[in-house]
């Protein structure tokens, strides 16, 4: 009797850094975004813990958040056309999902006979393993593999491309700042091989009242979630952080078009970071930045593409013109 393919595949997991050369890198960016003044910040990466990740899943479900249902009913729309026209053998995903949207491209990817691989890009590694697990097991002919790293230095990790379908989603694109946007462009096209793809979603600039909704929701859900950063801190790094210090804070600035999230101190205070040996001290009303959200139209996104060997492809958005799916190909 032979083996079910699922069992005979082994589970493909790797970190890009060991444990404990990627705390150290943790620490060190801690440290420098800590001692940025006027304001200081801190990497909004390091929201996602299995508690941040949870929380995350959580905001997406709310009524005043429209991005995932809005996105997800544009790819059911689209992503079987969207294989077809890319013919992609292999689907890989910056954030690890297995949920709807990367299972929409991986269906029609099989009922074309041409789902050969998985590759799956994350930061949180129980994240990570949880979505290895769950798509090796539901698509047991691709060989899916996991890659503990940051999609901002870690795009080699996936190695090269060759029947590549690139995805991005969720908007996660907007909180690289701007100025970055071409040279995290240039890195995906040095992954891609001639005829692959990459698909970006990409939150539309638009009423500044929808905006605030979505990040000040009724539930304080996004508020607990902009919080539970500084437990993330506490945890791996040593510090002291309390939570019931700080505040949550969102605002939309018109000028930049971009949200910040802000955590407001509600009293003097100091902590302390001992792995990153920081400390912070702060006045009531002192912010800490953790989140920039960027929204984009056409034209600016196009802007920021300028020399980075991608052009629009496809620009899909859905009829209230909120969200994009934008399918990007090599120059």
């Amino acid at each position: 009797m032979h083996q079910p393919v699922a069992e005979r595949r082994a589970l493909v997991v790797r970190r890009t850094q060991h444990v404990e050369r990627a705390r150290q890198k943790m620490a060190a960016e801690v440290r420098e975004g800590l001692s940025r003044r006027p304001l200081p910040e801190l990497p909004c990466k390091y929201f996602y813990d299995e508690r941040g990740s949870e929380l995350f899943e959580a905001i997406t479900e709310l009524p005043e958040y429209y991005p995932t249902r809005t996105e997800s009913a544009l790819l059911e729309a689209h992503a079987a056309a969207i294989v077809e026209a890319t013919r992609p053998r292999e689907l890989a995903e910056l954030g690890s999902g297995t949920g709807r949207k990367i299972r929409l491209f991986l269906d029609a990817m099989r009922a074309r006979g041409e789902l050969e691989r998985v590759a799956l890009l994350e930061i949180s590694e129980g994240y990570l393993l949880q979505s290895v697990h769950e798509l090796q097991a539901d698509y047991p002919e691709a060989a899916v593999r996991g890659i503990v790293g940051d999609f901002l230095e870690d795009l080699a990790a996936l190695g090269p491309g060759g029947g590549r379908l690139l995805l991005f989603l969720a908007g996660t694109i907007g909180n690289l700042h701007p100025d970055a946007l071409p040279a995290f462009f240039r890195a995906a096209v040095a992954t891609l091989a001639r005829g692959d793809a990459f698909l970006v979603g990409v939150d539309l600039v638009k009423d500044p009242g929808r905006l605030h909704a979505a990040y000040n929701d009724s539930r304080g859900i996004t508020a607990e979630f902009n919080l539970n950063i500084l437990r993330v801190i506490n945890q791996r790094l040593g510090a002291n952080f309390d939570p019931d210090d700080f505040e949550h804070r969102a605002f939309y600035d018109t000028e930049r078009q971009w949200i910040e999230m802000r955590l407001r101190a509600r009293r003097r205070l100091a902590a302390r970071v001992p792995a990153a040996r920081i400390e912070l001290r702060l006045a009531a009303g002192d912010e800490i930045r953790t989140e920039l959200s960027c929204k984009y139209t056409r034209d600016s996104l196009t802007a920021r593409l300028a020399g980075t060997g991608l052009v629009v492809e496809r620009w899909i958005t859905d009829p209230e013109n909120l969200f994009a799916s934008v399918l990007l190909r090599s120059a």
